[in-house]
């Protein structure tokens, strides 16, 4: 595919995004919620596609894809099953939005330090995710490497595709904060679903249709058809690679913080509907696509390649597969973006010294947007330093940030549903856990053979109750349950 034509289709995402995103400044009020939730006002359907762009980026159609293409089938049980955990909104949902409301949390860190009465407690999770998902976003950065390095034939390289997506995320959280992303997500999650479902359906066509795509694979790839398959998806590393997956949609706060933004209840509904709806298609999609370059081109040198090399074929005309090209780097951008923002209200909100109330908690108020609005922008270098590294298989970078991410959970779930639960415990099992994946990731020591994304989660569990058992529960976590639950039983 010529650079040409890349650069043009780049360029004229670029023209529409930021009109779509600096006509979103419309009524943009100067507070934290107004900055980094839209005000709390998100209605259902920008909800729904705002939340599907966000939590399906680069890793779908290049990891995703690229996982099928290394492992086979077992990559589709994979994202179902955590498609299923996204279940757990329907419980976890309604309980944010109304604590969020009725106490003005902006992060679910300062959500679960108010539960606990302890900043230690928002501080440790605010690291944690720094920890974690700087390293993720790094592999969207590194999506778009990989895409336009090898849509080009090497025209562009991996280190300008990084530098363009990062340009982009840092324009379009700045211009308007949340309120900019989400418009922009809107119309980058529309384009991405339509474009890739057309193109993979012309593939297929291309390939003598969907008989002859499988009559193949089963003759050619017969192990990509079956489980454990090649080895890739043998019980452990499916396990290791699910487990921490299925807990995404509490554990990763770039998503967990949307909770808080829908107008009401029913906005919240219709996101989680939509999102399902959404997320069923474009994995479906992924997979398509994973099995359509097994087929084409099975001797690919990196398996993060096989959407790159599909879209820049013959098999796909180049208009079509440069129109799919930007639906993917629109899809990494918005988690890129997404993240920066997230991380930045963390850090400006749980991590610099709280305000002391009057005009003191306005200057405070606004000293924390100033900080959040300049943390971006390193968020977002930090990240490009990582994704220069090109460590490993997007899919597989993705779940180890999921496996350190997810030690927060039993935090989480026991915030909501044990009263008896402590800050002493949740900072053990944050803390403890936390170093001790990232120590298991870094030094490649697995205890018992098994991963930290199968181990993680027990662990803090257990972590969490000793703990909680031991020490003293805060004095006000009833009342904070009971707003929760009031909208939990609705």
């Amino acid at each position: 595919m010529s650079e040409s034509l890349i650069w043009s289709a780049v360029g004229l995402y670029l023209v529409v995004s930021l009109v779509v995103a600096w006509r979103s400044r419309q009524g943009q009020g100067t507070g934290m919620a107004d900055y980094f939730l839209g005000n709390r006002q998100m209605g259902g359907v920008v909800s729904a596609l705002s939340y599907s762009a966000t939590t399906y980026s680069a890793f779908m159609m290049v990891g995703l894809a690229g996982l099928t293409y290394a492992g086979g089938v077992g990559a589709l049980g994979f994202e179902i099953l955590y498609f299923a955990g996204v279940s757990l909104v329907a419980v976890f949902g309604p309980r944010f939005w109304a604590v969020g409301g009725h106490f003005g949390f902006v992060t679910p860190a300062e959500m679960l330090g108010h539960r606990y009465e302890s900043r230690g407690v928002s501080i440790a999770v605010t690291l944690a995710s720094c920890l974690f998902l700087i390293p993720y976003a790094s592999v969207q950065l590194a999506g778009v490497g990989y895409l336009l390095s090898g849509m080009s034939g090497g025209a562009v390289s991996f280190t300008t595709g990084v530098v363009v997506a990062t340009i982009l995320a840092i324009l379009f959280s700045r211009i308007a904060g949340m309120r900019s992303v989400a418009w922009t997500d809107s119309l980058q999650a529309l384009f991405m679903i339509v474009a890739s479902t057309l193109v993979a359906l012309l593939v297929v066509h291309e390939l003598g249709g969907f008989g002859v795509l499988f009559d193949r694979l089963a003759r050619e790839h017969p192990q990509s058809l079956v489980v454990p398959g090649n080895g890739v998806f043998s019980l452990v590393n499916f396990l290791g690679l699910t487990l921490p997956w299925f807990f995404f949609s509490l554990s990763n706060p770039q998503v967990s913080q949307r909770l808080f933004m829908p107008k009401d209840l029913c906005a919240m509904r219709r996101m989680l509907l939509g999102f399902l709806v959404f997320g069923l298609v474009y994995t479906l999609v992924s997979v398509l696509w994973g099995f359509s370059a097994l087929v084409a081109f099975p001797t690919l040198e990196s398996a993060d390649l096989a959407t790159p090399t599909l879209l820049a074929s013959n098999h796909v005309p180049p208009v079509l597969g440069v129109i799919v090209m930007v639906g993917i780097l629109a899809a990494a951008v918005s988690t890129i973006d997404s993240i920066m923002l997230t991380l930045a209200s963390m850090i400006a909100r749980d991590i610099r010294a709280p305000s002391t109330g009057g005009a003191g908690e306005e200057a405070g108020e606004q000293a924390q947007l100033r900080l959040g609005k300049w943390v971006m922008p390193v968020i977002a270098l930090i990240a490009l330093g990582f994704a220069e590294l090109r460590l490993d298989l997007i899919a597989v970078l993705s779940v180890a940030s999921s496996s350190g991410l997810v030690v927060a959970v039993p935090a989480i779930v026991g915030a909501f549903f044990w009263s008896r639960a402590t800050a002493s415990g949740a900072l053990v099992s944050i803390v403890v856990t936390g170093a001790l994946v990232l120590a298991s990731f870094v030094t490649g020591i697995k205890p018992l053979g098994l991963p930290p994304g199968l181990w993680g989660l027990p662990l803090a569990a257990l972590l969490y109750v000793a703990t909680s058992l031991v020490t003293r529960p805060p004095r006000h976590a009833a009342h904070f349950m009971q707003i929760a639950a009031r909208q939990g039983r609705t």
